[in-house]
């Protein structure tokens, strides 16, 4: 599910919302561990321009 969530993640990189609101439904099919993986690949991959979004999201789901 984490490499799912990655694709669908990169897909929808154009726009701030829907990276948002994907990055949130991921949660809900994410076991823990695989959401601090993720945390650290969204941070590597899309941190330059989601940088403050993802933060701000992931510390909702802590």
């Amino acid at each position: 599910m984490l490499d799912y969530t990655k694709t669908i993640l990169h897909k929808v990189s154009f726009d701030r919302h829907l990276f948002s609101k994907e990055l949130r439904k991921s949660f809900k099919w994410l076991k823990k561990e695989e959401v601090i993986v993720l945390h650290t690949w969204c941070m590597l991959t899309f941190g330059d321009i989601y940088g403050d979004l993802i933060q701000e999201t992931f510390q909702t789901f802590n």
